[in-house]
């Protein structure tokens, strides 16, 4: 029994340490993404734990447009470290805007 709760409290450790340096990265679909990607990628500034650009767009501009996903994506494939590239996940898209779509 000690076992397990050892277990499970290591994992909440491990699961609160991840929040604070690893984020996942939603990259929505489009022509130049094809059917899009999740990433798991290590935190940076101002990301939140669960983001993509049309989230990050809203929050710091008010407004989502073309040059800053763009940006988005620069800062992302310049400055991250990718610790693992998924399938697109719609649902954490969504709850990366807040439930909010966005045009192309």
């Amino acid at each position: 029994m000690k076992l397990w709760v050892g277990i499970g409290a290591a994992l909440v450790v491990a699961g609160v340490l991840s929040t604070q340096f690893v984020s996942v990265f939603v990259v929505k679909p489009a022509e130049a993404t094809a059917g899009g990607r999740t990433l798991l990628i290590g935190r940076l500034k101002t990301m939140s734990f669960i983001d993509s650009a049309d989230a990050w767009c809203d929050r710091q501009l008010g407004q989502v447009n073309t040059p800053c996903r763009g940006m988005v994506m620069g800062r992302i494939s310049n400055q991250a470290t990718v610790l693992a590239d998924l399938r697109y996940s719609a649902s954490l898209y969504d709850f990366s805007t807040g439930g909010k779509t966005y045009g192309k």
